[in-house]
C-alpha cells in the first residue's frame, strides 16, 4: 500500500500544485488571516470530516504559561480571525495524530524587489514563486493532498487524523496553535508541515524575546544645547552594550542542529540585534527620549529568564557607569514574543518514522535540524508532552523577495507524511 500512496500522490501533484495556487491567491498576512481559511474550508467540505471553527479566546488563554500578548492580537484582536480543525476519526484504538500549519504569511512589501507577482503563483525552473509557498503554505497544501490520496484509496487509519490550520504563527502563534491545544485537539504526536527541507526534520526550536528600552535625556532647543541632554548619545552606548553582549554571546553558545539548518549559522546560533532605533522630533530640539527595540532568539539550553536577566544586567552596568543615566535609568519592556527554546528526542517514535519515510521517498539523508527560530512546535512538547515535529518542503527566500518551494519537495513531503500517518495511527484491516 505504501508503494500506491506514494505513486497517486506523484502522480496528482497538478492537484497539490493549483491547491497551492488557491491558497496564495488568498492573501493572508498575520491578523487578517480568513481569506485563507475559507479556501481551505471549502476545500475539505468535500469530506466527510469534522469541521471546527473558532476565534480564539483571550480570557481562556491568559493564564497559560506559554501565552503572551502578540503583536498581531494588539493591532487586530481576534475577533473574525478563525483556527480550524477538521478531523477524521480512527476505526480503531491506533494514535492520535495532528498535521498543523499556519496560514498566516508575511507581508510581500517592497514588491517592486519581486521578479513575481506575490500574490499568483508562478511556476519556472521546478519551483513554485509567491508569498507564502514556503512558509508555509506549500506545507499545508501539502498534507492535505497526503490526506485526499489516502481518502481516495481508501486507507482508513485505526488513529485519529487531525488537519488543523491556524492563526498568527509569525507573530507568536498562541492565538493558533495554543488555542487548539487548550479547546482540547490534544493529540499523540503532531507533524507541523514547517520547510525544515526534507529530508531533514525540524526537531528544535528557539527562544524568542522582544524587548524596548527607553533611555531618558532632556530635551532643549539646540541653541541651548548646554540645556538638554542628549538621550541619542546615551542610547548609543547602549546599544555598543548590546552588540557586545550579543558578541559574547555568540561565541559561547553552540548547538549543532542549528548549523545543520544553515550551515551559515556557525559560530552565530544565538543573536541578539537592536532593529529599530527611534529618536528625535527637530532638528534644532535635542532629543529628550530615545528607544531602542530589539529581539533575542537562543537555541536550547537556556531559559528565558536567564536571557532575559543579562541584558537587564547589561543595560544596568551601562548605567551605572554613566552620570547622567544613573540618575536616569533607562527602563526596559517586554512585549510580543516570549517563548522558550524545545528540543525533541530523536528516538521519540515519530521521529524514527518521518526519518526512515524522510529518507525513503527523497533517496537522502536525513538531519536533525532546528534552533534558529520559534516555532508552533513548543507548545506541544514544553506544555502537553506531546512530540511534535517539523516536516516540510525545500525552497529559499521566505519573508523576502521571490520567496519559492520545490515542486519535488512538496510531492516529497506530501508523500514523506501520507506514510508517517498511516504507520504512526495504523491502518485499519478491510472487514
Amino acid at each position: 500500500m505504501h508503494t500506491e500512496v506514494r505513486e497517486r500522490i506523484a502522480e496528482t501533484q497538478d492537484r497539490l500544485l493549483d491547491f497551492l495556487g488557491e491558497l496564495v491567491a488568498a492573501e493572508s498576512v498575520s491578523g487578517r488571516e480568513g481569506p485563507a481559511q475559507a479556501v481551505i474550508r471549502d476545500r475539505l467540505a468535500d469530506h466527510d470530516l469534522e469541521i471546527d471553527t473558532w476565534e480564539p479566546s483571550i480570557e481562556r488563554l491568559r493564564d497559560h504559561p506559554g501565552f503572551f500578548e502578540t503583536v498581531s492580537y494588539e493591532e487586530y484582536g481576534y475577533e473574525g480571525r478563525e483556527n480550524l480543525v477538521a478531523t477524521r476519526e480512527g476505526r480503531g484504538d491506533g494514535r492520535s495524530l495532528t498535521l498543523s500549519g499556519h496560514v498566516d504569511v508575511v507581508n510581500p512589501n517592497p514588491v517592486a524587489d519581486w521578479e513575481y507577482d506575490p500574490w499568483e503563483t508562478t511556476v519556472a525552473d521546478g519551483r513554485v514563486y509567491g508569498r507564502g509557498t514556503l512558509d508555509m503554505k506549500g506545507g499545508i497544501a501539502a498534507f492535505v493532498h497526503a490526506f485526499e490520496v489516502l481518502e481516495e484509496l481508501d486507507v482508513d487509519l485505526e488513529g485519529d487524523l487531525h488537519l488543523q490550520t491556524t492563526i498568527e504563527e509569525e507573530s507568536g502563534g498562541t492565538g493558533g496553535v495554543l488555542s487548539a491545544l487548550e479547546r482540547g485537539y490534544r493529540p499523540d504526536a503532531a507533524i507541523i508541515a514547517e520547510p525544515f527541507g526534507i529530508p531533514n526534520v525540524g526537531i528544535a526550536g528557539a527562544g524568542v524575546s522582544y524587548f524596548r528600552v527607553t533611555v531618558p535625556g532632556e530635551a532643549a532647543h539646540t541653541a541651548f544645547k548646554y540645556a538638554g541632554e542628549n538621550a541619542l548619545g546615551h542610547a548609543t552606548r547602549v546599544y555598543q552594550a548590546l552588540e557586545a553582549l550579543d558578541e559574547r554571546r555568540r561565541e559561547r553558545t553552540e548547538y549543532q542542529p542549528a548549523v545543520n539548518q544553515d550551515p551559515r549559522a556557525e559560530g552565530s546560533v544565538t543573536n541578539l540585534s537592536v532593529s529599530v532605533m527611534e529618536a528625535g522630533d527637530w532638528i534644532s530640539k535635542v532629543p529628550g527620549e530615545a528607544v531602542l527595540t530589539g529581539r533575542v532568539g537562543w537555541p536550547p539550553g537556556e531559559t528565558s529568564e536567564e536571557v532575559r536577566a543579562e541584558i537587564v544586567e547589561t543595560v544596568s552596568a551601562v548605567a551605572d557607569e554613566d552620570p547622567w543615566l544613573s540618575e536616569h535609568p533607562p527602563e526596559i519592556e517586554w512585549f510580543g514574543w516570549n517563548a522558550d527554546p524545545h528540543e525533541v528526542d530523536t528516538e521519540e517514535a515519530i521521529v524514527r518514522l518521518a526519518t526512515d519515510h524522510a529518507e525513503a521517498v527523497t533517496g537522502g539523508t536525513t538531519e536533525y535540524v532546528g534552533g534558529l527560530g520559534g516555532l508552533d512546535e513548543r507548545f506541544y512538547q514544553l506544555y502537553y508532552d506531546v512530540p511534535a515535529i517539523s516536516l516540510g518542503p525545500r525552497g529559499a527566500n521566505a519573508h523576502g523577495a521571490d520567496e519559492h518551494v520545490e515542486i519535488d519537495s512538496l510531492v516529497e513531503t506530501a508523500q514523506a507524511i501520507a506514510l508517517t500517518a498511516m504507520d504512526w495511527c495504523g491502518v485499519a484491516e478491510e472487514t
